[in-house]
């Protein structure tokens, strides 16, 4: 298993997590919703490369990028840290390790 599988089920599994406190906390039906999709997509597509589907990393690369700088603009308008500084943090973390990959695998 390579880093970036580790690097999306890592991110999918706090994506999710994130929308279900988001639901709990706020009761932001939205959070719940793009929560467990863009997560249970991580993690599919963490399966999928664990598999030997080498377009899952793409995928994986993508949702993460776009979770990324979602959250870096929640984070630019609202300057808090929880969730959005630590999602953005965590996730640039996660897309260097994928884009890393990405990069060694071509």
């Amino acid at each position: 298993m390579n880093s970036s599988i580790i690097a999306a089920i890592a991110y999918g599994v706090l994506a999710i997590i994130g929308g279900i406190i988001g639901y709990f906390q706020a009761h932001s039906q939205v959070s719940l919703f793009s929560g467990l999709v863009s997560g249970f997509i991580l993690l599919l597509a963490a399966y999928l490369q664990f598999q030997g589907q080498a377009w899952a990393l793409i995928l994986a690369t993508c949702v993460t990028a776009v979770l990324v700088v979602f959250f870096a603009l929640r984070l630019a308008k609202t300057r808090k840290f929880m969730p959005a500084g630590l999602m953005t943090i965590l996730g640039m973390l996660a897309l260097t390790v994928m884009v890393n990959q990405l990069v060694t695998v071509r």
